[in-house]
């Protein structure tokens, strides 16, 4: 089925994206829909990615209590 887009806005940045890729319109739009639809399923909502984060610090377990002055100082070879 044919794509019929009676927008001026849409037109103008196609023929931007067409300048910039040097290409055809109708590569410059599938170019364009690709990249988005590709976009939106690799972003993972909020609420899935904070599941991931606490999921690894569940598994990480407690935090240990560290002397972060000597820590640090040793790390600079100080005493």
């Amino acid at each position: 089925m044919p794509l019929y887009i009676k927008d001026p806005e849409v037109d103008r940045l196609a023929a931007e994206l067409v300048r910039l890729t040097r290409t055809s319109k109708v590569d410059a739009v599938k170019v364009a829909l690709k990249h988005e639809i590709a976009h939106r399923k690799n972003k993972l909502p909020v609420r899935e990615r904070l599941a991931k984060t606490l999921a690894m610090a569940k598994e990480a377990g407690p935090m240990v209590h560290l002397d972060h002055k000597q820590l640090t100082d040793e790390l600079w070879g100080e005493d």
